[in-house]
């Protein structure tokens, strides 16, 4: 169906200009529809961990908090006690729909707050990206996390809302420590070039390094028991199944890479928050490269991907870089929903 959607829209992009009043009346109408319809598909999915991986485990722990059995998590405590909280007032199943709410609405906001009449072209991709399905079905936690740490930099000009939910996100999914660091650095030193070069030397260090990575990130006791994540568990089992070097998913994050190489280096495109972004993307994507051989590495290279459509799209709605850029607009849309479609849909 979201291919259904972005086939209409690449049409709008090939038929009508960006600022035409049919176009702007479609990305509302038509926003609005998916951003319902995927908080209400995702939602009210069956519970089942047998399809849905850690969906049953978080259901075990909601029918233990509802029958008024403690909470003895000690890691992502802020979830645990939202979790115990529902348990006193809704079912599982709601539950679960305001978990895909949480996860999909922040994704909405922001697209809103920073690209106003064009925000549905950033949420289409955001919504079509490779791991948003995993992440919001499976990997439920590390999803809501990811939201919550979008949300803070809407905030970077109000600092105390931002770093509410930059604890927030860290209390939901210690995970998130690895890009609130990032980010931590892109504000002592915002200069895409440094980052760019980093980037570059993770795969060569990699290559050379081989398994030497996973045990000095394991043995500095980097988000505790999230380094287990290197050699444990799983999700989208299938994509990442196979371990070693991965090239083609090393070529999928380049994207990224190139996208802002592109924007910034080439066409000098000079925006103090899309640096931020640009090179938070590139500190935690070098950070995965190097653990990249691990088995389901996965889990540290979502902490990058959620922020790829973002990287990919921000500056073709905030700055004019073509003659038809409406039309590239569209071209950007089918390419990058084919890769989701390909790994989720034909391949699977």
């Amino acid at each position: 169906m979201l291919f259904m959607v972005v086939l209409l829209t690449v049409l709008h992009t090939q038929l009508l200009g960006i600022d035409e009043r049919k176009n702007k009346s479609y990305l509302q109408f038509t926003g609005k529809i998916i951003l319902l319809f995927v908080i209400l598909y995702m939602g009210l999915r069956p519970v089942s961990g047998f399809y849905f991986g850690d969906m049953g485990t978080y259901n075990m722990y909601f029918e233990s908090y509802q029958e008024g059995n403690p909470i003895i998590a000690k890691d992502d405590v802020a979830f645990h006690l939202f979790m115990k909280a529902c348990s006193y007032v809704m079912t599982a199943g709601t539950f679960f729909l305001l978990c895909a709410a949480i996860y999909v609405l922040p994704l909405w906001y922001l697209s809103k707050k920073w690209f106003a009449d064009y925000w549905f072209y950033a949420f289409l991709l955001l919504v079509g990206s490779f791991s948003f399905w995993a992440y919001g079905t499976n990997g439920i936690r590390n999803g809501m996390a990811t939201s919550l740490f979008i949300i803070a930099l809407v905030f970077t000009e109000r600092k105390a809302v931002m770093i509410f939910f930059l604890l927030l996100a860290c209390a939901v999914h210690k995970s998130i420590l690895l890009p609130t660091v990032a980010y931590g650095l892109t504000l002592v030193q915002n200069n895409p070039k440094k980052y760019f070069y980093v980037w570059l030397a993770a795969i060569p260090l990699s290559l050379a390094l081989g398994g030497f990575w996973e045990n000095f990130f394991a043995g500095l006791g980097f988000g505790d028991d999230r380094m287990s994540y290197l050699t444990e568990g799983n999700i989208n089992e299938d994509d990442f199944s196979s371990t070693g070097f991965r090239w083609d998913f090393l070529i999928y994050s380049a994207t990224g890479v190139f996208a802002g190489y592109y924007f910034v280096i080439k066409k000098g495109f000079k925006d103090k928050l899309y640096h931020h972004l640009l090179n938070i993307y590139l500190i935690v994507n070098a950070f995965w490269i190097l653990v990249i051989r691990a088995n389901f590495s996965n889990r540290f290279a979502y902490l990058s991907w959620f922020m790829l459509a973002l990287v990919i799209i921000y500056p073709f709605l905030k700055q004019r870089f073509f003659l038809k850029q409406h039309q590239v607009i569209g071209y950007v849309l089918i390419a990058y929903f084919t890769f989701t479609y390909l790994m989720n849909v034909i391949l699977a």
